[in-house]
């Protein structure tokens, strides 16, 4: 018999035997009546967890378009819901975990070759990519367990094996990625004993520096470059340790976006060439601002160091820019201490300009002012006015009798009654729901780069049809070119054309039309022609949606049509005996009276200068607080980043001290005062970052009897890289347009 069957018989004969001792143990039975219901029992049975509440990273938000896709997920131990569709790593940034990464970014499709998103997952035998992987219902996420941090210090190995040690002399320094990683997952000493390797540098041309020993292949740029600039100028080149990013032949990046890389750039492989060992960003001013180089209205922040602008970086705004600029506004800023204006000048009898007190140039002015008829005083407004000067403008000049003002850009005979006439009705962000486009003389990649970016993200995303009516351009995608003049124009209102069947299978179709036909003799009649199709057209003006936009060229245009900048002559100019320009170089002086008496007011000595009789010098958009309205009619307003330059002044307190003088005086002592005035004629450009939509549609418009001219529609920007004073005055600016000219 077996040890264990002997003392199982034992201890059974020892419960079994009766013992008046042994104490007998009653097991009771409780019946609860509430655990008998399921709900009850489930609560009992899983306890809510009593976590602290956690904000979701970076303020990421969650939409649920449908209330039915919607999943939970546990993510270490809080419960999230999300929408079907999201990956392991948004489910992580809503419940408020950063996960380290280099190679996703929010904008940019999925790759996941850098590892560094590995969290745990449960019942999954090793770390997952959080960046490819996608939620299912119920998972049960772990991101700071030791296998986790343990998975992401190898990558981090991996990672340092073949890095220089660069950080000394590196531009990122300071606000690089990889160094941030590295103090959290990086150890005190490598284990890589061999020789590290070296790639080439690449030359991207004056804007983008290169040093590709630091690259660690995490194909940002690469898919920044075909997904959002449209250019083909960047892949993967070789395999394993002699993998590197290059352009497949030897050339330059030609996009017009290329110095975002720099932004997206998780290391120092792509840095600013023209910042390059410039400053440290721990030691510059950050100032949030707007961008005034075209009508956009890109969100930036001004980096600055003491009185000089050191570099342009864009901010975060999803419905404007999004989180990218222009090459032109994030590098133009060298321009903006060249060919300043400091003092006063007036011109002395033998043709140069002398220094004097600003008493002494405003009373030379008075006196010219007082000589001369009402009539025959003219104003003319710059690209980068802002709305209180041009405010106090106006005033000054309706004051002294004239209402001979208005912006350059805008035409001689511009309708400003209706402002769905001259906004981006559909809005920027607004593009991205329409599934047709027709581009009339217009080229929004030169004149509005952010907007083709929309139009391109838009395109990609749902295969929009888009046609073109103007001269051979450059698109980066698909687009079908219509013709060349406004007969094609007709054809697609009369139904003759092809594009016209398209445009009624839209269900959201978009027309922009380009602001250059503001200085076409039929501007009306083109319009007409428009509204035409507008009206066969249903789905193109509904009550939630406007499908007529205007693609405006430069910062001031829409506040100066807002403010009713409109000449009241249209041969003003030859007939001016007294013109005041204020910042305005592009207006054409061949007409104006060998007698006239020009006084510029502006920032730079460009061209409106050489025939100034008086020089009276302005601030720039960096140096003063103004109001700007972009082409969709949001108002936005610059901050000083840096004091002036010089003995220079903001325009409307140069205005304001003109009016005293000339004894005319205007009753605005302080900005507020001026935006008072605003209030009374615009109330829209106190809103400030908001958008006034346009309430009535040009429909309500009588038809012209004009027809339109044969005439083809005309390129209206020549040169990306120098649209107005400031990027005429770049250097860097300046080399852009010597490669674009090759």
């Amino acid at each position: 018999m077996g040890l264990g069957l002997l003392a199982s018989i034992t201890l059974r004969s020892k419960l079994l035997s009766p013992n008046p001792r042994t104490t007998t143990l009653l097991r009771t039975i409780v019946s609860t009546p509430d655990l008998h219901k399921p709900e009850a029992a489930a609560e009992q049975a899983a306890p809510e967890p009593d976590l602290p509440k956690r904000t979701p990273v970076a303020g990421a938000r969650v939409h649920f378009p449908n209330p039915d896709d919607v999943i939970e997920v546990f993510v270490d131990g809080y419960p999230v819901k999300i929408p079907k569709g999201m990956t392991v790593l948004q489910a992580c940034s809503v419940a408020g975990v950063d996960i380290p990464r280099f190679c996703y970014h929010d904008r940019l499709s999925i790759a996941g070759n850098c590892r560094m998103c590995l969290v745990e997952v449960e019942k999954s035998p090793k770390p997952v990519a959080s960046c490819a992987m996608p939620a299912l219902p119920g998972m049960k996420i772990k991101t700071d367990t030791p296998i986790a941090k343990k998975a992401r210090e190898g990558v981090m190995e991996f990672l340092l094996m073949n890095h220089p040690l660069d950080c000394p002399i590196c531009d990122q320094g300071g606000e690089c990625d990889l160094q941030d990683q590295s103090m959290a997952f990086g150890s005190d000493r490598g284990r890589f004993t061999e020789t590290k390797r070296s790639v080439v540098d690449k030359n991207l041309g004056p804007l983008v520096k290169t040093v590709m020993t630091r690259c660690i292949q995490c194909t940002r740029c690469v898919r920044f470059a075909s997904e959002i600039a449209g250019v083909q100028d960047l892949g993967m080149l070789g395999r394993g340790s002699g993998e590197e990013i290059g352009t497949y032949v030897e050339k330059l990046m030609t996009s017009e976006l290329s110095g975002n890389v720099i932004d997206i750039c998780p290391v120092g492989a792509l840095t600013s060439k023209p910042f390059a060992f410039k400053a440290r960003n721990w030691e510059l001013k950050g100032t949030e601002t707007i961008d005034v180089t075209d009508a956009v209205g890109s969100n930036i922040r001004i980096d600055s160091r003491g009185p000089e602008v050191m570099r342009i970086v864009p901010r975060l705004n999803e419905d404007i820019n999004e989180e990218w600029i222009s090459d032109k506004t994030r590098f133009c800023y060298d321009g903006l201490k060249r060919q300043r204006l400091n003092d006063p000048m007036i011109r002395g009898a033998d043709g140069r300009f002398k220094p004097v007190s600003w008493r002494d140039a405003l009373t030379v002015v008075a006196e010219v002012i007082h000589g001369v008829k009402p009539e025959e005083i003219v104003g003319v407004a710059g690209k980068l006015s802002d709305a209180e000067s041009m405010m106090l403008l106006k005033d000054f000049l309706n004051k002294l009798g004239s209402n001979n003002v208005w912006c350059e850009g805008n035409g001689k005979n511009t309708n400003a009654d209706l402002r769905s006439d001259y906004l981006l009705n559909s809005s920027i962000s607004g593009l991205e729901k329409a599934d047709c486009f027709l581009l009339v003389g217009t080229q929004p990649r030169v004149e509005a780069a952010m907007v083709n970016a929309r139009i391109r993200k838009t395109v990609r995303a749902t295969q929009a049809k888009v046609g073109y009516i103007g001269p051979p351009t450059d698109f980066n995608y698909d687009h079908d070119h219509l013709g060349t003049g406004p007969e094609t124009l007709t054809a697609i209102a009369e139904g003759r054309h092809s594009f016209s069947s398209t445009l009624s299978a839209a269900k959201n179709p978009a027309i922009i039309i380009g602001a250059g036909i503001f200085e076409r003799e039929d501007k009306d009649a083109i319009f007409s022609v428009i509204q035409s199709i507008a009206a066969k057209h249903e789905n193109l003006v509904r009550p939630d949606w406007n499908g007529i936009n205007v693609l405006l060229l430069n910062a001031a245009q829409a506040a100066a049509l807002d403010l009713g900048l409109v000449p009241e002559s249209d041969n003003s100019i030859e007939s001016a005996k007294f013109l005041y320009l204020m910042g305005a170089d592009d207006v054409d002086l061949e007409k104006l009276p060998k007698d006239a008496f020009v006084v510029y007011q502006g920032h730079h000595g460009d061209k409106g200068v050489y025939r100034a009789n008086v020089i009276l010098p302005g601030a720039a958009f960096s140096e003063k607080e103004g109001t700007y309205v972009n082409t969709e009619g949001t108002a936005q307003q610059t901050v000083p980043a840096v004091p002036t330059v010089g003995d220079a002044r903001e325009d409307w307190k140069i205005i304001r001290a003109l009016s005293e003088v000339c004894g005319v005086n205007l009753p605005y002592d302080t900005i507020s005062a001026v935006r008072s005035r605003i209030r009374n004629v615009a109330p829209n450009l106190l809103h400030v970052d908001e958008r006034e939509a346009a309430t009535i549609s040009g429909s309500v418009k009588p038809e012209v009897a004009s027809k339109v001219s044969a005439t083809p529609f005309g390129v209206t920007v020549d040169n990306f890289y120098m649209t107005d004073p400031i990027t005429r005055a770049s250097k860097i600016m300046a080399q852009c347009s010597a490669l674009l000219k090759k």
